[in-house]
């Protein structure tokens, strides 16, 4: 080789090195980029919510007054305990104990209601607990899940929005106690949702969870299809991920609970629009059709958490989720926070509509708290993936 090759050979070599030392660098960049981007679209939508509802206690009015305890704001929490853990800004912690302290730890009606939304906020308040353990935070939930075990009774959950309200406190009371009657008896009431009420409103076949008896066949959608509405199938994968997170790994139910997760995201995966969106009637696009964001954000924090936990093949579901996510901050957050095609509240597809990007649904809180759990969980995926 002449020295003029020799030359321009080194030459060729020193550049490949250079390059290939600086591409992870790039790629570093670019990830973390990304981070910060999903933290100022979290930061955004929450700040918005913060600085139009300064008052913790202050109720709620659509058709009538309503305490700020509820299932509503409950999910809010959730989704605010979730941005906490990833951004952990003291204003976020200060404003759920205050309203923690607002409601006296209470839930709504009582120690003695059986009603999951009554029970909803008691996710927070277990939250708040184990970050600083004062008694009042945990005593009234506590008693109130303790009369719902001594009952016996285990057929409260006669709708599927209700499993998440209440299902992830039984698993967490147990984990903290120690105590395998909270795991049992939550797999009874969960076992009669699934199988046994109005026939079972899980359909094994479609992998996908009827809202309640009402909508059990032979209802069918305009088209001629079940009805399946996006939101309440939801509420299903926020209440596996968020017991599955729990319940330890050697719980003897853990594994059921684990191959219906599975299985549902296998359904919902079917089901999502071209656009990235899922609608609010899964099975029937003609009835309401269009972008819905509540049930799209908790189709991607299941998503999101499945792949985080090994749990979900990431070649197919992360480009579900991806595509997802980015629809959402692109097309339903607005630049000053508020999210867009939020359908209200309601049971199924007709309900709570118009859903627009303008529309403003009757309460603005638990949708936020949904995009607040996925977004939480799509940053912990860019923290563990590339």
């Amino acid at each position: 080789m002449s020295n003029k090759k020799r030359t321009t050979y080194s030459l060729l070599l020193l550049m490949t090195v250079i390059l290939s030392a600086c591409a992870p660098k790039k790629q570093l960049a670019s990830k973390q980029e990304e981070k910060q981007q999903v933290l100022e679209v979290l930061r955004r939508t929450n700040n918005y919510f913060m600085n139009k509802w300064p008052d913790t206690k202050k109720p709620i009015y659509t058709t009538r007054w309503r305490p700020s305890n509820i299932w509503t704001r409950g999910v809010y929490y959730e989704g605010l305990m979730a941005l906490y853990k990833v951004d952990p800004d003291k204003r976020y912690y200060d404003y759920a104990v205050d309203w923690g302290n607002n409601h006296a730890w209470g839930l709504r009606n009582g120690t003695e209601t059986r009603n999951g939304d009554d029970q909803n906020c008691g996710q927070t308040y277990l939250d708040l607990y184990e970050i600083d353990p004062q008694p009042e935070r945990i005593a009234d939930i506590k008693k109130n899940i303790d009369f719902i075990i001594a009952s016996g009774k285990v057929d409260d959950w006669t709708w599927i929005d209700a499993i998440q309200m209440a299902m992830p406190i039984y698993a967490k009371l147990g984990v903290m106690y120690d105590d395998e009657r909270y795991f049992d008896h939550m797999h009874k009431m969960y076992v009669h949702s699934r199988d046994v009420e109005g026939g079972g409103l899980y359909n094994r076949e479609d992998k996908l969870w009827w809202r309640d008896k009402d909508f059990v066949p032979p209802y069918t959608e305009p088209n001629g299809e079940d009805c399946y509405w996006s939101r309440g199938n939801g509420w299903v994968v926020a209440a596996l991920v968020r017991v599955l997170d729990l319940l330890p790994e050697d719980q003897q139910h853990r594994a059921e609970y684990l191959q219906d997760f599975k299985d549902l995201m296998e359904g919902v995966l079917a089901t999502q629009r071209e656009d990235g969106f899922w609608n609010v009637s899964m099975h029937d696009p003609t009835n309401f059709g269009g972008r819905e964001t509540s049930g799209t954000a908790l189709f991607v924090y299941g998503m999101a958490w499945g792949i985080n936990q090994g749990l979900l093949d990431e070649e197919t579901y992360r480009p579900a989720m991806e595509k997802a996510w980015k629809a959402m901050v692109n097309e339903a957050v607005h630049p000053s926070g508020f999210l867009g095609y939020l359908q209200g509240t309601g049971k199924e597809p007709k309900d709570g509509q118009p859903v627009s990007y303008a529309s403003v649904p009757d309460f603005e809180d638990y949708g936020l708290g949904c995009f607040l759990l996925a977004g939480a969980e799509v940053y912990r995926l860019l923290d563990n993936h590339k």
